[in-house]
């Protein structure tokens, strides 16, 4: 599985405890909004459970959104990596509209994440190696699902996946053309942080042109 080279929260960094006196200044993070995600992150696999799951929402041509419960799959300096059926409602809105926002929300931290950007497909190398990684139930299902189409029922479904299961009982079922990584490349994260009286803390880091970032205070 990918790494996301993730360090532990250090004891002199906030706990995100909305009664921290200053839980999250424009003047003490870091420059790289990523070292900081890393950071965030780390606490929040010690804290939670499936902190991975985020938001995605999306919008097809015509502007119409819909949002939905995705899993990180992998973070680094290219951006933020999730996996689905290229040919379900989202791959297809991100086809005609390839621009996405996410979402992460770690209540137990009071913590929040937001992240808007452009998207692109992952190498077909790079979800090859991830779809290697799934257990075999997953990678049938991922190969069986129609995911967003109308079907019958569930044991139509079901019985598709008894199918895949019998004819690769002796082989590794490669990832099928349809599934795949999707990269959301960020123009824009932001970091939410509990403040005591809703005075909530929010920095965000605003790509440039020339690669780098602009630290801005937003108002709560």
């Amino acid at each position: 599985m990918p790494s996301f080279g993730l360090r532990a929260l250090s004891p002199s960094e906030p706990s995100g405890s909305p009664t921290s006196p200053v839980s999250l200044s424009e003047i003490s993070v870091p420059a790289d909004p990523f070292e900081l995600f890393r950071t965030w992150f780390a606490a929040a696999r010690e804290a939670m459970i499936e902190p991975e799951a985020m938001t995605l929402a999306t919008a097809d041509a015509e502007g119409r959104p819909s949002a939905r419960m995705v899993l990180l799959r992998g973070v680094d300096a290219r951006g933020f990596v999730f996996y689905t059926n290229y040919e379900s409602r989202k791959g297809a809105e991100l086809s005609a509209n390839p621009r996405a926002a996410l979402v992460l929300y770690w209540a137990s931290l009071h913590r929040q994440v937001r992240i808007e950007g452009r998207v692109a497909r992952v190498s077909p190398a790079e979800s090859d190696a991830y779809f290697a990684t799934r257990a075999t139930g997953s990678r049938i299902s991922a190969a069986a699902s129609p995911q967003s189409a109308v079907i019958l029922n569930r044991a139509q479904l079901e019985q598709r996946v008894r199918d895949l299961a019998a004819a690769h009982v002796e082989l590794i079922l490669p990832r099928p053309d349809h599934w795949g990584g999707f990269r959301v490349q960020p123009e824009a994260i932001e970091f939410w942080q509990a403040g005591e009286h809703r005075l909530h803390d929010r920095i965000r880091y605003r790509g440039l042109t020339d690669g780098g970032w602009a630290i801005e205070r937003l108002a709560p």
